[in-house]
C-alpha cells in the first residue's frame, strides 16, 4: 500500500534539506515517507549533478572577505549562471561558509570543506546538496587567510565576484589602506615586493624574455632584409598573410617565394649567430619591468597618480608602516 505523502511532510523535509518541493516529494515517496532516507536521496542526487556537469565552468558567484581579530579570510563560492549566483539560497551558503571560514580558520581549501557550517552540515555537504536544487555546478573556487596586527579586506560590489584582503605591520590611515587593498584586488601582483617573488617565477620570466628578445632579434634581421628586397614585412609576416596578400595582388607570387626564402636563409643565420650575452643583458632588464609592473610596493598607485609606487604612498601615511602579506580571490581570472 502506498503511503500518503503530505505537503507538510514535504514542507519539512524541504526545511530540513533546502531542496525544491518537487524534488522533497520524489524523495519521500521514493523513501516512503522515511526522512532520513529521504535526505539522503537528495544528497546522492547532489553527487550526481556535480559528477555530471563536472566539466563545466563556474565563472558566476559570491566572493565574501572577512576580518576578525588579526584573522582575515577570502571565499570564492563558484557557480554556472548569474542567475543562480543572485539567488539567496546561494548568497546565503556563500556567507555561511565565510563565516566557518573565520571561525574554524583552516589552513586550506581541502581542510575548508571538512569545516562545520552553523547548522551542523560540512562545507562539501552543503554545496553538493545546493547543486542538487539548482541544477548547476557548485564549488569553493578559492580560499585565502592571513594574520596580520592590522587587516584590510576590499570586495569589488559591482560584480561580487572579486576580493582582497590585505595585512600591514600596523594600523594605517584607513583610506590609503583600502586603497593598497583595492590596488591588489585590480592590480593582481604576484608578492609584496621582489624579495617575496618564488624563485619559480623569476626563472620562468627570465626565460620568457630570453626566448622573446631571440626572436625580435631574428625578426629585426629579417625585416631589415625583405625591406631591402623591395618587400613590405607586414605584407609577409605569416604564410596566412603571403597566401592572403598574394591572392589581393598586394605582392606578387615572385616576391612571395622570395619573402620565403628571405625568412628562411636569414633568419637561419641570424638566429645561429645571436650574442647570448646581449641577450641575456635585455632579459634581466625585462624581469625587472617585470618586478616594478607586478610586485605591490613597486606598482604605481592607481588611486592616485598611478605614477607613484605603493611603497611611497604607504611611506607618506606612515614612514614605520609596510605591507606584510596579501590575498586576493577572483572567479573571474
Amino acid at each position: 500500500m502506498a503511503i500518503e505523502i503530505k505537503a507538510a511532510d514535504v514542507m519539512k523535509l524541504r526545511k530540513m534539506t533546502g531542496a525544491g518541493m518537487m524534488d522533497c516529494k520524489k524523495a519521500l515517496v521514493d523513501a516512503e515517507g522515511d526522512y532520513e532516507r529521504a535526505k539522503e536521496i537528495i544528497k546522492e542526487k547532489g553527487k550526481l549533478v556535480a559528477a555530471k556537469r563536472a566539466d563545466r565552468e563556474t565563472s558566476e558567484g559570491a566572493v565574501i572577505a572577512k576580518v576578525q581579530d588579526g584573522k582575515a579570510i577570502v571565499v570564492g563560492l563558484g557557480c554556472e549562471t548569474d542567475f543562480v549566483a543572485k539567488n539567496a539560497d546561494f548568497q546565503a551558503l556563500a556567507q555561511a561558509i565565510a563565516d566557518a571560514a573565520l571561525t574554524h580558520f583552516p589552513a586550506d581549501k581541502e581542510a575548508l570543506m571538512a569545516c562545520t557550517l552553523a547548522d551542523g552540515r560540512t562545507v562539501e555537504a552543503a554545496v553538493t546538496e545546493l547543486t542538487g536544487q539548482t541544477g548547476e555546478k557548485h564549488v569553493v573556487a578559492g580560499y585565502e587567510a592571513i594574520e596580520a596586527p592590522f587587516i584590510v579586506a576590499y570586495m569589488h560590489v559591482i560584480t561580487g565576484k572579486l576580493a582582497a584582503v590585505v595585512g600591514f605591520n600596523k594600523e594605517l590611515d584607513a583610506q590609503v589602506a583600502k586603497g593598497v587593498a583595492m590596488q591588489v584586488a585590480s592590480m593582481n601582483p604576484v608578492a609584496v615586493s621582489a624579495t617575496n617573488v618564488e624563485q619559480s617565477v623569476l626563472d620562468a620570466e627570465f626565460k620568457t624574455a630570453v626566448e622573446k628578445t631571440k626572436d625580435e632579434l631574428v625578426q629585426k634581421e629579417i625585416n631589415s632584409a625583405l625591406t631591402k628586397a623591395g618587400i613590405n614585412p607586414a605584407h609577409v609576416d605569416s604564410e596566412d598573410h603571403i597566401e592572403s596578400n598574394q591572392s589581393k595582388g598586394w605582392i606578387t607570387a615572385e616576391q612571395a617565394a622570395q619573402a620565403r626564402e628571405i625568412i628562411k636563409t636569414v633568419g637561419e643565420a641570424k638566429a645561429a649567430n645571436l650574442n647570448m650575452q646581449m641577450i641575456e643583458n635585455i632579459a634581466k632588464g625585462r624581469v625587472q619591468k617585470f618586478l616594478k609592473e607586478n610586485t605591490l610596493e613597486e606598482q604605481g598607485y592607481q588611486m592616485g597618480d598611478g605614477k607613484t609606487p605603493v611603497k611611497e604612498v604607504i611611506k607618506a601615511a606612515d614612514a614605520e608602516a609596510k605591507v606584510l602579506v596579501f590575498k586576493r580571490v577572483s572567479l573571474s581570472d
